[in-house]
């Protein structure tokens, strides 16, 4: 079916690597690229076998044929995977998964999700469910966010955001149905290479947080981008933005750049994609 896939490391855990690697390589990926940003040698030195036995299974899954592992400068999450997909389409591949570092699956999803898309080819875009390692529901499918809700849910209190955030992540609906949403988060994309071709590539200004909002909106524009629950993942959720005040600033900063890029305030498609989805999934 030839599926491709990348993963964007940045000093990623040999644990995380490790599990995401056993997923991605139990499915029908054919290619796997593992586009490294670290500043020093953390994932390279994996290569290497080891005494420690983490290490050692780690270096065994990296020497796989399938994968292809390159360095490069970090320009940013959404720029290291388009190295990956301009790749992948020279390549001729029909599908390509974009991976987080820290997700991790039993469930063949690769598989389940490809055989949709073969029998739709109308959709572009799949995500399965996403569950916490503990079980809970990860929302990874969401409106359009206004600037109140990128900001809002970050700096006021919880009492007077919370019924506005329910919205937001779809509270209205039920995540045991297939969606098709205008916003789904990046830590798992099957996507159609035409889909690519026609919306376009990762839009490299975000260096990262809204890369996956801008294009989840432009492929939704030209083709339906379904939230799939059938299968799942899990997802550790690193949320750094939550812990750094650096990565606090970089996030503030690229949504800026995402709402002059679309509209603060003003937003025609925003109001049109969010009022079809309330009014598709809204609860009788």
């Amino acid at each position: 079916m030839k599926i491709s896939a990348s993963i964007v490391t940045y000093k990623t855990p040999a644990r995380d690597l490790e599990r995401v690697l056993e997923s991605a390589l139990s499915s029908p990926i054919e290619k796997l690229y593992i586009i490294d940003h670290s500043p020093g040698r953390e994932v390279e030195s994996f290569f290497i076998d080891s005494k420690d036995e983490a290490s050692s299974a780690l270096s065994r899954l990296l020497t796989d044929e399938r994968v292809v592992y390159e360095r490069h400068p970090n320009r940013g999450y959404g720029a290291g995977h388009n190295i990956a997909i301009r790749k992948s389409q020279k390549d001729n591949f029909i599908y390509h998964a974009v991976l987080n570092p820290d997700i991790y699956w039993d469930d063949p999803v690769i598989s389940v999700l490809s055989d949709y898309m073969e029998g739709h080819p109308e959709v572009g875009m799949m995500a399965p469910k996403v569950l916490y390692p503990d079980g809970r529901l990860q929302k990874n499918c969401k409106l359009l966010p206004t600037p109140l809700d990128s900001f809002g849910r970050r700096f006021l209190p919880k009492r007077l955001y919370a019924g506005r955030n329910e919205r937001y992540e779809l509270g209205f609906a039920d995540f045991n149905e297939i969606m098709n949403v205008p916003y789904l988060t990046g830590c798992f994309m099957l996507i159609r290479n035409r889909a690519f071709k026609e919306a376009g590539l990762f839009d490299e200004r975000f260096f990262m947080y809204p890369e996956d909002i801008d294009l989840t909106r432009r492929l939704h524009k030209k083709y339906p981008t379904l939230y799939y629950p059938d299968v799942k993942i899990y997802h550790r959720l690193e949320q750094a933005s939550g812990k750094s005040l650096k990565m606090l600033f970089i996030h503030i900063c690229n949504m800026m750049k995402y709402y002059f890029k679309w509209g603060w305030w003003i937003d025609a498609e925003r109001r049109r994609f969010n009022r079809r989805v309330i009014e598709t999934y809204g609860k009788k």
